[in-house]
C-alpha cells in the first residue's frame, strides 16, 4: 500500500471514530425530542378529554333504565339497534322532560380500546317520546346490575327500579369490574359509546331481559349529533 493511500485511510478512519459519538448523542437529542413531542401531545390530548368530559357531565343529569330484551352480543353486530326503557321520568338541564317509559334508541358500536374474548359496545343516540317524538341525547351508562325480581326487604320490584343512581357530574369515567357475572363495564362521559362491555373470561357477553342500567343522561349538542349521525 501506498503511504499517501494508508495516510488518508488512517485519517478517514480517526475522523469517523471522532464523529460517531457525536452522531450517536444527536441521534438520542433527536429521540428525545421526539418523545418529549408525543408525550406533550399526549398529555395535551388527555386535558382536552378531561375539559370535555366536565364540560359535558355539567349538562348531564342521573336516569335509570331497564333492559327490556336480552342484548347478546354473539347475536348482534355493529350498527344493530337496541332499545331500553327508562324507569323514572327525567327533566334534562335544557328543560325537556323524557317522560317514565320514554325509550332510549341507540345501535351497536365498536370499540378499539377495551382487550377481552368478547364484548358489547353500545352507544344511545336519541329518546323516543310515548307521543312518537324524538330527542337526540347524549347517555353514559354508569352503572349495570342483573335482574331482580325482589329487593332486599322482600318485595316485588319491577326492572329498572332496583338500584339508586348515586352518580353525580364530578364522575368522568366508570370502570366497573365484575359488573355483571365475569363482566366489566367501562365507560367515559367524554367518550363517543355510551358504554363498553367486555369479559376475558367468557366467549359472549349478555346483558340479560330485566338488567337494569343507571345512566347520566343529557340533550346531545350539535357536535353529538354530527358525530352520531357519521356513525363516528
Amino acid at each position: 500500500m501506498k503511504t499517501g493511500t494508508a495516510l488518508t485511510y488512517a485519517i478517514a478512519a480517526m475522523s469517523i471514530a471522532f464523529l460517531s459519538p457525536n452522531l450517536a448523542r444527536a441521534s438520542a437529542m433527536r429521540a428525545k425530542t421526539a418523545q418529549s413531542a408525543g408525550d406533550s401531545n399526549a398529555a395535551m390530548a388527555a386535558n382536552s378529554t378531561q375539559l370535555r368530559g366536565e364540560a359535558e357531565a355539567k349538562e348531564m343529569v342521573p336516569a335509570r333504565a331497564a333492559v327490556t330484551s336480552t342484548l347478546d352480543a354473539n347475536k348482534l353486530k355493529p350498527g344493530d339497534p337496541i332499545n331500553v326503557k327508562l324507569a323514572d321520568t327525567v327533566h334534562l338541564k335544557n328543560g325537556r322532560e323524557l317522560p317514565n317509559g320514554t325509550r332510549l334508541i341507540g345501535v351497536v358500536s365498536t370499540d378499539n380500546m377495551h382487550p377481552g374474548n368478547s364484548k358489547l359496545a353500545i352507544r344511545f343516540t336519541e329518546a323516543k317520546l310515548k307521543h312518537g317524538g324524538t330527542v337526540p341525547i347524549k347517555a353514559t351508562i354508569v352503572g349495570v346490575f342483573p335482574p331482580e325480581t325482589e329487593n332486599g326487604q322482600g318485595y316485588d320490584v319491577v326492572a329498572g327500579d332496583q338500584q339508586p343512581n348515586g352518580w353525580t357530574d364530578s364522575t368522568l369515567q366508570v370502570d366497573q369490574i365484575g359488573a355483571l357475572s365475569g363482566v366489566d363495564l367501562h365507560s367515559r362521559i367524554a367518550g363517543t359509546n355510551s358504554g363498553v362491555f367486555v369479559t376475558t373470561k367468557k366467549s359472549d357477553v349478555k346483558l340479560d331481559e330485566g338488567s337494569e342500567l343507571t345512566l347520566a343522561i343529557g340533550a346531545a349538542n350539535n357536535r353529538q349529533t354530527a358525530m352520531n349521525g357519521s356513525g363516528m
